[in-house]
Protein backbone atom coordinates (compact mmCIF):
# COMPACT_ATOMS: atom_id res chain seq x y z
CA UNK A 1 0.00 0.00 0.00
CA UNK A 2 2.76 2.46 0.92
CA UNK A 3 4.54 1.82 -2.40
CA UNK A 4 1.33 2.80 -4.20
CA UNK A 5 0.81 5.78 -1.94
CA UNK A 6 4.37 7.04 -2.44
CA UNK A 7 3.96 7.14 -6.22
CA UNK A 8 0.86 9.32 -5.87
CA UNK A 9 2.03 11.44 -2.93
CA UNK A 10 5.11 12.78 -4.70
CA UNK A 11 2.85 14.54 -7.20
CA UNK A 12 0.11 15.56 -4.75
CA UNK A 13 -0.77 19.16 -3.75
CA UNK A 14 -0.88 17.88 -0.16
CA UNK A 15 2.90 17.49 -0.07
CA UNK A 16 3.63 20.34 -2.50
CA UNK A 17 7.01 19.05 -3.71
CA UNK A 18 7.31 21.88 -6.22
CA UNK A 19 6.80 24.37 -3.41
CA UNK A 20 9.52 22.64 -1.41
CA UNK A 21 11.92 22.86 -4.33
CA UNK A 22 11.19 26.58 -4.69
CA UNK A 23 11.29 27.21 -0.94
CA UNK A 24 7.66 28.36 -0.86
CA UNK A 25 5.93 25.44 0.89
CA UNK A 26 3.74 27.76 2.97
CA UNK A 27 1.49 24.97 4.25
CA UNK A 28 4.16 23.96 6.77
CA UNK A 29 4.95 27.33 8.33
CA UNK A 30 3.37 26.47 11.67
CA UNK A 31 4.97 23.04 11.82
CA UNK A 32 8.36 24.42 10.79
CA UNK A 33 8.23 26.93 13.64
CA UNK A 34 7.21 24.26 16.16
CA UNK A 35 9.90 21.82 15.05
CA UNK A 36 12.58 24.48 15.18
CA UNK A 37 11.52 25.54 18.68
CA UNK A 38 11.50 21.98 20.01
CA UNK A 39 14.69 20.72 18.37
CA UNK A 40 16.67 23.94 18.21
CA UNK A 41 19.60 24.71 15.94
CA UNK A 42 20.67 21.59 14.05
CA UNK A 43 23.60 23.13 12.19
CA UNK A 44 26.35 20.53 12.05
CA UNK A 45 24.30 17.94 13.98
CA UNK A 46 23.43 14.42 12.84
CA UNK A 47 19.69 13.71 12.62
CA UNK A 48 17.88 10.41 12.13
CA UNK A 49 14.33 10.68 10.77
CA UNK A 50 12.23 7.58 11.46
CA UNK A 51 9.44 6.62 9.03
CA UNK A 52 10.37 9.46 6.68
CA UNK A 53 8.07 8.46 3.77
CA UNK A 54 9.65 9.98 0.63
CA UNK A 55 11.98 12.24 2.58
CA UNK A 56 10.45 15.68 2.19
CA UNK A 57 10.73 16.63 5.86
CA UNK A 58 14.10 14.88 6.11
CA UNK A 59 15.41 17.22 3.44
CA UNK A 60 13.84 20.18 5.23
CA UNK A 61 16.13 19.35 8.18
CA UNK A 62 19.05 19.14 5.75
CA UNK A 63 18.23 22.66 4.60
CA UNK A 64 18.47 23.77 8.22
CA UNK A 65 22.02 22.44 8.39
CA UNK A 66 21.65 18.89 9.74
CA UNK A 67 23.46 15.83 8.42
CA UNK A 68 20.35 13.76 7.81
CA UNK A 69 19.49 10.07 7.52
CA UNK A 70 15.93 9.11 6.63
CA UNK A 71 14.43 5.65 7.11
CA UNK A 72 11.35 4.08 5.56
CA UNK A 73 10.28 0.54 4.72
CA UNK A 74 8.85 1.41 1.29
CA UNK A 75 11.25 0.87 -1.61
CA UNK A 76 9.20 3.25 -3.74
CA UNK A 77 9.37 5.98 -1.09
CA UNK A 78 13.10 5.61 -0.53
CA UNK A 79 13.74 5.71 -4.29
CA UNK A 80 11.71 8.92 -4.55
CA UNK A 81 13.57 10.40 -1.56
CA UNK A 82 16.96 9.72 -3.12
CA UNK A 83 15.84 11.17 -6.44
CA UNK A 84 14.48 14.31 -4.76
CA UNK A 85 17.69 14.80 -2.74
CA UNK A 86 19.75 14.57 -5.92
CA UNK A 87 17.45 16.97 -7.77
CA UNK A 88 17.61 19.69 -5.11
CA UNK A 89 21.29 19.09 -4.36
CA UNK A 90 20.95 18.34 -0.65
CA UNK A 91 23.25 15.73 0.96
CA UNK A 92 21.19 13.00 2.62
CA UNK A 93 21.32 9.29 3.35
CA UNK A 94 18.18 7.22 2.92
CA UNK A 95 17.87 3.67 4.25
CA UNK A 96 15.16 1.20 3.31
CA UNK A 97 14.26 -0.78 6.42
CA UNK A 98 11.38 -1.72 8.65
CA UNK A 99 11.85 0.59 11.62
CA UNK A 100 11.99 -2.37 14.02
CA UNK A 101 14.84 -3.95 12.01
CA UNK A 102 16.85 -0.75 11.63
CA UNK A 103 19.72 -1.76 14.00
CA UNK A 104 20.55 -4.53 11.50
CA UNK A 105 20.79 -2.06 8.60
CA UNK A 106 22.31 1.08 10.12
CA UNK A 107 25.21 1.78 12.46
CA UNK A 108 26.17 4.78 14.55
CA UNK A 109 24.59 7.27 16.92
CA UNK A 110 22.80 10.56 16.22
CA UNK A 111 22.48 13.92 17.94
CA UNK A 112 18.75 14.03 17.13
CA UNK A 113 16.19 11.29 16.47
CA UNK A 114 12.98 12.72 15.00
CA UNK A 115 9.53 11.37 14.08
CA UNK A 116 6.33 13.20 13.28
CA UNK A 117 2.78 13.36 11.99
CA UNK A 118 1.01 10.07 11.53
CA UNK A 119 3.77 7.60 12.43
CA UNK A 120 2.44 5.86 15.54
CA UNK A 121 -0.79 4.40 14.15
CA UNK A 122 1.15 1.99 11.92
CA UNK A 123 3.08 0.47 14.85
CA UNK A 124 1.80 -2.53 16.81
CA UNK A 125 4.59 -2.29 19.43
CA UNK A 126 5.59 1.12 20.79
CA UNK A 127 8.14 -0.31 23.20
CA UNK A 128 10.18 -1.81 20.36
CA UNK A 129 9.90 1.44 18.41
CA UNK A 130 11.04 3.61 21.32
CA UNK A 131 13.86 1.13 21.93
CA UNK A 132 15.08 1.68 18.38
CA UNK A 133 15.00 5.46 18.88
CA UNK A 134 16.99 5.13 22.11
CA UNK A 135 19.45 2.73 20.45
CA UNK A 136 20.45 5.34 17.86
CA UNK A 137 20.49 8.36 20.18
CA UNK A 138 23.91 9.38 21.41
CA UNK A 139 24.32 10.13 25.14
CA UNK A 140 23.04 13.67 25.66
CA UNK A 141 21.10 13.53 22.37
CA UNK A 142 17.52 14.66 21.77
CA UNK A 143 14.51 12.59 20.75
CA UNK A 144 11.56 14.59 19.36
CA UNK A 145 8.08 13.32 18.49
CA UNK A 146 5.26 15.49 17.09
CA UNK A 147 2.04 13.57 16.50
CA UNK A 148 -1.71 13.79 16.21
CA UNK A 149 -3.39 13.51 19.60
CA UNK A 150 -5.19 10.18 20.20
CA UNK A 151 -8.13 11.78 22.04
CA UNK A 152 -10.01 13.20 18.99
CA UNK A 153 -9.77 9.77 17.36
CA UNK A 154 -12.73 8.73 19.51
CA UNK A 155 -14.95 10.89 17.29
CA UNK A 156 -16.56 9.71 14.06
CA UNK A 157 -14.58 11.57 11.38
CA UNK A 158 -17.01 10.53 8.64
CA UNK A 159 -19.74 12.87 9.90
CA UNK A 160 -19.72 15.98 7.71
CA UNK A 161 -22.13 18.17 9.70
CA UNK A 162 -19.57 19.78 12.00
CA UNK A 163 -20.69 17.83 15.06
CA UNK A 164 -18.48 15.62 17.23
CA UNK A 165 -20.03 12.28 18.05
CA UNK A 166 -18.15 9.58 19.91
CA UNK A 167 -17.82 6.58 17.62
CA UNK A 168 -14.73 4.73 18.86
CA UNK A 169 -13.17 3.78 22.20
CA UNK A 170 -10.09 5.56 23.53
CA UNK A 171 -8.57 2.32 24.82
CA UNK A 172 -8.23 -0.42 22.24
CA UNK A 173 -7.28 -4.10 22.46
CA UNK A 174 -4.07 -5.26 20.84
CA UNK A 175 -5.66 -6.00 17.46
CA UNK A 176 -5.48 -3.29 14.78
CA UNK A 177 -8.43 -1.48 13.31
CA UNK A 178 -9.06 -2.54 9.72
CA UNK A 179 -10.55 -0.01 7.31
CA UNK A 180 -10.95 0.49 3.58
CA UNK A 181 -10.91 3.75 1.68
CA UNK A 182 -10.59 5.20 -1.77
CA UNK A 183 -7.20 6.76 -2.45
CA UNK A 184 -5.18 7.93 0.55
CA UNK A 185 -5.17 10.76 3.09
CA UNK A 186 -3.15 12.89 0.66
CA UNK A 187 -5.00 11.98 -2.55
CA UNK A 188 -8.57 11.02 -1.56
CA UNK A 189 -9.71 11.42 -5.16
CA UNK A 190 -7.19 8.90 -6.54
CA UNK A 191 -8.48 5.88 -8.43
CA UNK A 192 -7.22 3.06 -6.22
CA UNK A 193 -8.40 1.28 -3.10
CA UNK A 194 -6.52 1.12 0.19
CA UNK A 195 -6.90 -1.41 2.98
CA UNK A 196 -5.37 -0.09 6.19
CA UNK A 197 -4.48 -1.65 9.53
CA UNK A 198 -3.96 0.90 12.30
CA UNK A 199 -3.27 0.80 16.02
CA UNK A 200 -4.57 3.52 18.35
CA UNK A 201 -2.23 4.21 21.27
CA UNK A 202 -3.36 6.25 24.30
CA UNK A 203 -0.95 8.90 25.52
CA UNK A 204 0.04 6.79 28.51
CA UNK A 205 1.36 4.11 26.15
CA UNK A 206 3.38 6.66 24.18
CA UNK A 207 4.97 8.31 27.21
CA UNK A 208 5.44 4.96 28.93
CA UNK A 209 7.29 3.51 25.94
CA UNK A 210 9.70 6.46 25.89
CA UNK A 211 10.40 6.10 29.61
CA UNK A 212 10.79 2.32 29.44
CA UNK A 213 13.37 2.82 26.68
CA UNK A 214 15.53 4.58 29.26
CA UNK A 215 15.00 8.11 27.97
CA UNK A 216 14.34 11.11 30.20
CA UNK A 217 11.21 13.08 29.36
CA UNK A 218 12.15 16.74 28.99
CA UNK A 219 8.97 18.31 27.61
CA UNK A 220 5.38 17.41 26.80
CA UNK A 221 2.93 19.81 25.16
CA UNK A 222 -0.61 19.61 23.74
CA UNK A 223 -2.05 21.87 21.04
CA UNK A 224 -5.59 22.82 19.87
CA UNK A 225 -4.44 22.56 16.23
CA UNK A 226 -2.50 20.20 14.00
CA UNK A 227 -0.85 20.00 10.61
CA UNK A 228 -3.71 18.49 8.62
CA UNK A 229 -7.51 18.52 8.58
CA UNK A 230 -8.44 15.63 10.87
CA UNK A 231 -12.12 16.48 10.27
CA UNK A 232 -13.37 17.72 6.88
CA UNK A 233 -14.92 20.86 8.39
CA UNK A 234 -11.80 22.13 10.13
CA UNK A 235 -10.49 25.63 9.38
CA UNK A 236 -7.01 26.36 8.04
CA UNK A 237 -5.06 29.04 9.87
CA UNK A 238 -2.75 31.58 8.17
CA UNK A 239 0.29 29.56 9.28
CA UNK A 240 -0.99 26.40 7.58
CA UNK A 241 -2.19 24.67 10.74
CA UNK A 242 -5.76 23.40 11.12
CA UNK A 243 -8.15 24.04 14.01
CA UNK A 244 -11.79 23.54 14.93
CA UNK A 245 -14.22 26.25 13.79
CA UNK A 246 -14.70 29.29 15.98
CA UNK A 247 -17.28 28.72 18.67
CA UNK A 248 -16.50 25.05 19.22
CA UNK A 249 -14.96 23.87 22.47
CA UNK A 250 -11.18 23.67 22.42
CA UNK A 251 -9.83 20.11 22.20
CA UNK A 252 -6.31 18.63 22.13
CA UNK A 253 -5.53 17.82 18.50
CA UNK A 254 -1.76 17.41 18.49
CA UNK A 255 0.99 16.76 21.03
CA UNK A 256 4.75 16.87 21.17
CA UNK A 257 7.36 15.41 23.45
CA UNK A 258 11.09 15.67 23.71
CA UNK A 259 13.31 13.29 25.62
CA UNK A 260 17.03 12.88 26.11
CA UNK A 261 19.48 10.06 26.67
CA UNK A 262 21.51 10.34 29.82
CA UNK A 263 25.25 10.67 29.33
CA UNK A 264 27.34 7.83 30.72
CA UNK A 265 28.82 8.63 34.16
CA UNK A 266 32.47 9.63 34.16
CA UNK A 267 35.18 7.76 35.95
Amino acid sequence: MWDVWARHHVASPFYDVEGFKAGTRARRRGLDALETRLVGDVTGKSLLHLQCHFGLDTLAWARRGAAVTGVDFSAQAIGAARALAAEVGLPATFVQSDVYDLPRHLAGEFDVVFASHGVLCWLPDLDRWAGVAAHFLRPGGLFCLIEGHPFPLVFDEKRGNGELWVGYPYFHPGEPLRSERRGSYAVPEADFDSVMYEWVHPLSDVVGAVLRAGLRLDSFEEYPYLGWAMFPWMVERPDGMWELPQGMLSLPLMFSLTASKRAAPKG
